[in-house]
């Protein structure tokens, strides 16, 4: 999930993302044009047509000197752009800034190809102030989010019109506040009607949550804090509402979704047709999901669809859109009611048709291409750390590969409007990621597929994959790097790496898989064992039991599934059970903590990075989503946390924490210290003040974070064979 990944940013070096799991917040996704033959991206300040045919082919849409506003000399730095439907006019979206995770607020400009002017919207807003700017339909409009309210902007004169005026830093109209951006994707939260005479959007009242008082001790002479609206475990969350209101302006009629407007969440909703929206409602506990249809005049609305899980039912997986067919009858949806992810076709009468009868997962929907009734989807039936293309027929049936047999590994695509051309990445632990475009369904290469130059002298750890049965009889995937120079008559320090919870997988076939950018210099020359297992409860393609065992269980059936694995490793006569380590970031922290206090015979040393010690602390769509709600489940947050267990710690610990976390505060940190000096366990902190989760932010700290955790490795689990 796309909230999550900060949780364990940058783990491994090189880890990669997937293209299309950042689109919304990072940039755009590939522009294709209207036949499906080409793309249009910035290069080199300009921006630029390429045939996705004929790599050598491209054409200069937008100059340097047409993206350079009038009195100035430089041209604007494009971080996104948008087409209107006719193609005659670019939104380019510049002087970006962050919102929380990504740089979503900025300046936005208009090109027109036929009269080739330049102009700023927003005059008067200020700036980098505007969000998520959009051309109506048929062009002659743009709408934007500016602080907390929604606007209009007529093309023609510029003329600006406040569709509302309520917004505040509570009251947030067309975007979504810190915990629906975290944990549900939630950014851009409005939308144009197909006929551009209205604008659905959502509208979030934060005014009952409490705030997180982050403090700030070393940018002025005086401490100051920095509020951040963060609701806790057994908080309320916001009251959301959906509403529609006229582009010329009005009052906004509000969507009748039943139940409490503040028990139960939102996560998607789009235009179903004119006059018609359809939105996805998750209750609070996050195991019953209803699918609507509202009636803008009215605001009357018609449940049609409801599925329910005993652990959870997770939100839609693509944030904005809705995946609509037969002309807007029916469209394709995503469940584990089977016991698999499987695609089913809905029609608007809740009636479905299961398309991906089979034992296997669904990782994700890439395409629909309805003329020549074939739906393309990712998944990897026999290999959990594998990513692969497979198509179905619309009207379901046997999946069968797309992808080579002979390129095993993980895979991504970007796949044309007309269904026929793919931009493809292929990599896998030891393949250095190779982009070539292909024609569907044949996957005939049509250009690219070279090794990058930097690729040809870097030197790759080789890890191996495994598999483990523990002796509760659950089999685990792993990895292994050896040493250099690997003696089997030897015994070498293991370091395990762990994440452990529903928002990461640690063990996949992909390039960076066995990398350390915490570690200064080589893992393996200096002679440790680098490894990971996956536990259950982690997002692997391994059908639904897998994955939701652990619900009710973070911090207990995770932590057991790791140290039983571990016990397998070990009995490898050449792993020196006397020098074994785990580290972790975030989730990957908290579990950490839970192996070396839960299983100090296994586990010696132990690296906590920006853990959650406490899971009351930590927000609520995200904990009570796995563990429940309080005040009826509250012993499940409390026994499963690191800080009821941490009386029993035996081993060497490092504590590692950002004093500016937003995500998992550094109160979090206080608390574990508090519990440790108690039980009178000498232990080591390294506090980073004002830096977030990822620990990233000023000069010199990616460094000394590194030689901070190799220092405190290398004294307490020494390298090397013996």
């Amino acid at each position: 999930m796309i909230q999550h990944a900060v949780r364990h940013v940058g783990v491994a070096a090189g880890l990669l993302l997937c293209s299309a799991t950042l689109t919304l917040a990072q940039g755009n996704a590939t522009q294709w044009t209207k036949d499906g033959n080409g793309y249009v991206r910035v290069q080199q300040d300009e921006i630029v047509q390429l045939d996705a045919r004929d790599a050598s082919k491209s054409l200069t849409l937008i100059s340097k000197q047409q993206l350079t506003p009038q009195g100035q000399s430089a041209p604007l730095k494009v971080r996104r752009f948008t087409f209107s439907d006719d193609g005659r006019q670019v939104l380019l979206n510049t002087n970006t800034k962050k919102v929380w995770r990504y740089d979503t607020r900025g300046d936005y400009w208009v090109y027109n190809l036929a009269s080739k002017q330049l102009t700023q919207l927003g005059k008067g807003r200020p700036e980098s102030s505007l969000m998520f700017a959009k051309f109506s339909p048929d062009g002659s409009k743009v709408a934007y989010v500016s602080e907390h309210n929604l606007y209009v902007e007529n093309l023609a004169d510029n003329r600006i019109t406040a569709l509302t005026t309520d917004g505040t830093d509570r009251l947030i109209n067309g975007t979504f506040d810190w915990v629906y951006e975290e944990e549900l994707d939630c950014r851009d939260g409005f939308r144009w009607a197909p006929d551009g005479q209205s604008i659905a959007y959502w509208q979030l009242d934060a005014t009952k949550t409490r705030n997180y008082l982050m403090m700030n001790t070393t940018d002025a002479l005086y401490p100051f804090t920095i509020p951040v609206e963060y609701p806790v475990v057994g908080e309320d969350p916001s009251r959301c509402r959906v509403g529609v209101v006229p582009v010329a302006g009005g009052e906004t009629r509000w969507m009748n979704v039943p139940g409490d407007a503040v028990q139960h969440y939102i996560p998607r909703m789009e235009w179903a047709g004119n006059g018609e929206l359809i939105l996805q409602q998750l209750n609070r506990r996050q195991n019953e999901s209803k699918l609507m249809l509202c009636t803008t005049a009215t605001g009357a609305v018609k449940p049609i669809y409801t599925d329910t899980d005993k652990a959870w039912v997770d939100a839609k997986a693509e944030a904005v859109g809705w995946n609509w067919i037969e002309g807007g009858k029916s469209f394709v949806w995503s469940s584990e009611k089977d016991g698999w992810r499987h695609l089913y076709t809905i029609d608007r009468k809740g009636k479905e048709k299961l398309l991906t009868k089979g034992n296997f997962d669904v990782i994700s929907l890439e395409s629909i291409n309805e003329k020549e009734g074939t739906i393309y989807f990712m998944a990897s039936p026999t290999n959990a750390t594998q990513t692969y293309l497979y198509k179905v027929a619309l009207k379901g049936g046997s999946a069968q590969r797309v992808t080579p047999q002979n390129l095993p590994g993980s895979h991504s695509y970007e796949i044309s409007p007309n269904g026929k051309l793919a931009l493809h990445t292929y990599s896998s632990s030891t393949v250095y990621p190779v982009s070539d475009v292909v024609a569907l369904p044949n996957h005939q290469r049509l250009s690219g597929g070279e090794t990058p130059a930097q690729a040809k002298n870097l030197k790759l750890p080789t890890p191996e994959f495994f598999q483990v049965k523990t002796v509760d009889g659950v089999t685990l995937d792993g990895w292994m790097v050896k040493p250099a120079n690997f003696d089997p008559n030897k015994k070498y320090p293991i370091v395990f790496y762990v994440y452990g919870e529903p928002a990461s997988q640690t063990v996949t076939d992909r390039f960076g898989t066995g990398s350390n950018r915490l570690y200064q210099g080589s893992m393996a020359e200096d002679g440790y064992i680098y490894a990971s297992l996956e536990n259950r409860g982690a997002p692997a393609p391994r059908g639904r039991e897998f994955r939701k065992a652990i619900y009710h269980n973070i911090g207990s059936l995770n932590i057991r599934d790791q140290a039983m694995g571990a016990k397998e490793v070990l009995k490898n006569s050449f792993v020196d059970t006397s020098r074994v380590a785990v580290w972790g970031w975030s989730g990957g922290g908290s579990s950490t903590l839970n192996l070396l206090f839960q299983y100090p015979q296994i586990y010696k040393t132990g690296i906590s990075i920006a853990a959650v010690d406490n899971q009351l602390n930590y927000d609520n769509i995200y904990q009570e989503r796995y563990m429940g709600l309080v005040p009826e489940d509250k012993h499940y947050f409390v026994d499963n946390s690191p800080l009821a267990h941490a009386k029993n710690l035996r081993g060497n610990l490092l504590l590692i924490h950002g004093t500016g976390d937003d995500n998992v505060h550094y109160n979090n940190a206080e608390q574990m210290i508090n519990e440790l000096v108690r039980n009178n366990k000498v232990f080591q902190l390294m506090s980073y003040p004002n830096r977030s989760h990822s620990i990233s932010e000023g000069e010199g700290t990616s460094r000394h974070l590194a030689a901070t955790f190799t220092k405190f490795l290398k004294e307490n689990c020494p390298p090397g064979g013996r």
